[in-house]
């Protein structure tokens, strides 16, 4: 039922930053998880950082000491801050919200917004 909402992509050169926010229609306090994830032109969707409703963070090797995932509870957003852009980081970034009930887990997952690093 969540409704997530990416924004903040954009075209940039390589080596340059960006950051990418995800908004939700509900208190992420009430989320398990969130998460971004990416995926390029004739790629599989690959895991990119999480966060925990806890605050713990995951990050997938490739975008350790670049990426940075936060967060705004009060806002009920988050963030994805990447520096030190490389032309394979390319793809459509996509919000995750993950929930852990009794008997079920359930994904949602936003509508993506597009980054473009150049040469």
């Amino acid at each position: 039922q969540v409704q997530l909402v990416e924004s903040g992509g954009g075209l940039v050169q390589a080596g340059g930053s960006l950051r990418v926010s995800c908004a939700a229609s509900e208190s992420i306090f009430s989320i398990n998880a969130m998460g971004w994830y990416r995926q390029a032109p004739g790629k599989q969707r690959e895991l990119v950082a999480i966060i925990s409703r806890g605050g713990n963070t995951y990050y997938s090797d490739f975008v350790k000491g670049r990426f940075t995932i936060s967060r705004d509870n009060p806002k009920n957003t988050v963030y994805l801050q990447m520096n030190s852009l490389k032309p394979e980081d390319t793809a459509v970034y996509y919000c995750n919200a993950h929930y852990s009930g009794t008997g079920s887990s359930t994904d949602y997952w936003g509508q993506g917004t597009q980054v473009t690093v150049s040469s």
